[in-house]
């Protein structure tokens, strides 16, 4: 595994990831005289978890992050570990209630923290990206996944194309978002799924497309040609998931 390490800034973002995921706080630096100012859940947190609290010049924490809104803290982090394709590839058996998400150059921070986190509140398996033209976990990501990073395993491959093939001899049946596909709620997901998820702009290369068994679709209405690529990650993954849920009852 690769780990990277970053500072978020803010309140609630520093309580956040000390509520869910203390383990990843390495240490917090507060500005000179903000203790006094309503910090004490977050320091208590800190100390519970035995994570060092430092009392720092304003012009420290400005050193670390910026000329930002910090709110007088600022948490030095380490961010969610990749992992690499092979070696997540040699965890997984996969079945009928497996699902991953493959990210085609995904290239928003914002869209790819939402997108870990419906990925982590759906239950699915991974996230698999590529190494390269892929927005990297960075404190954005982690911000805008609120702290869920570091629950789903973030697994990087060198070429997303012979990561299709290799799922394919795993027995994953590799659908593509797209809008000239199959509305998404009439197919039924009873064998393990891969979903993969196109570029904000361009939408799934040409190769990739090619490589999947089948395009889903979410149908628009109104000439809205289409979603959010975080959005709609999340409305296939969710529709995976009830359709997971009803098949146990």
């Amino acid at each position: 595994m690769e780990k990277e390490n970053t500072f978020i800034f803010g309140r609630n973002p520093v309580e956040e990831v000390l509520k869910t995921n203390p383990g990843q706080v390495e240490k917090i630096y507060l500005k000179k005289g903000a203790r006094q100012h309503g910090l004490s859940s977050i320091i208590s947190l800190a100390s519970s978890n035995r994570i060092p609290v430092t009392d720092v010049p304003g012009s420290k924490l400005h050193e670390l992050v910026g000329s930002v809104n910090d709110q007088g803290i600022v948490a030095a982090i380490s961010l969610a570990s990749y992992m690499e394709f092979e070696e997540w590839l040699d965890s997984v058996e996969p079945d009928a209630d497996t699902a991953v998400l493959l990210l085609d150059e995904i290239e928003d921070p914002h869209n790819f923290g939402a997108i870990l986190r419906t990925a982590a509140a759906a239950n699915i398996s991974a996230v698999i990206v590529p190494k390269h033209r892929q927005a990297p976990v960075s404190a954005a990501v982690f911000k805008t996944s609120a702290g869920t990073a570091g629950r789903i395993p973030i697994v990087r491959t060198v070429n997303l194309n012979q990561a299709i093939i290799t799922l394919k001899e795993k027995k994953f049946w590799i659908a593509g978002l797209d809008m000239s596909g199959e509305p998404i709620w009439n197919q039924v997901f009873d064998v393990p799924m891969a979903f993969v998820i196109g570029n904000e702009g361009r939408g799934i290369r040409k190769k990739t497309g090619e490589h999947c068994d089948y395009m889903l679709s979410v149908p628009m209405s109104n000439g809205v040609e289409s979603l959010n690529a975080s959005v709609s990650a999340a409305l296939i993954c969710y529709e995976w998931r009830r359709q997971r849920i009803v098949s146990a009852k």
